[in-house]
């Protein structure tokens, strides 16, 4: 007769200690990684002093009013390392730009923020060279179109192999 033993193991508190411990490890390691990439992607500063920012809203909301009712169209272009801007109006004449200044930034990093100026050029519009990283941007143009304020151009633009899209 031979003795049979079995090799069943129980499962006890400590082999359910052990899972639950694990299980919290991986959550507290995710959240932690999470975490550490967030602080270092984006500085969760959207503007220097709300309250200022508030009180030009109106002011920019009005300009852009002002600005609609003139019926310029704006033509942007950027390709081939250069940006260039111009306007024309209502009836489809070129207006003539004196200069611009362009200020291009991610919508949540302040790393690859960059400022160009843009010099006239002959045909009435504005240019120069620009080069940018492919992906979403946030493009504020100010424009010196001869009127009693500078023509405001905010809007978010795609880049794609280094043309706007």
């Amino acid at each position: 007769m031979t003795a049979r033993t079995d090799a069943t193991r129980e499962f006890t508190g400590r082999h359910m200690l052990a899972i639950m411990l694990a299980f919290f490890a991986v959550i507290i390691g995710v959240n932690v990684t999470m975490a550490v990439f967030a602080n270092k992607s984006w500085t969760g500063l959207v503007v220097k002093n709300s309250y200022v920012a508030s009180q030009e809203f109106n002011g920019h909301a009005a300009q852009a009013r002002r600005q609609a009712a003139l019926g310029y169209v704006a033509k942007l272009r950027v390709e081939h390392g250069a940006i260039s801007y111009s306007l024309v109006d209502a009836q489809g004449r070129s207006i003539a730009l004196k200069g611009a200044t362009a200020r291009f930034g991610r919508p949540v990093s302040e790393s690859d923020d960059q400022t160009v100026t843009l010099m006239p050029q002959a045909e009435g519009g504005v240019s120069a060279g620009l080069t940018l990283r492919d992906g979403l941007w946030v493009m504020e143009l100010l424009v010196d179109a001869g009127l009693e304020q500078p023509w405001r151009d905010v809007r978010r633009v795609v880049i794609a192999d280094g043309a706007l899209k």
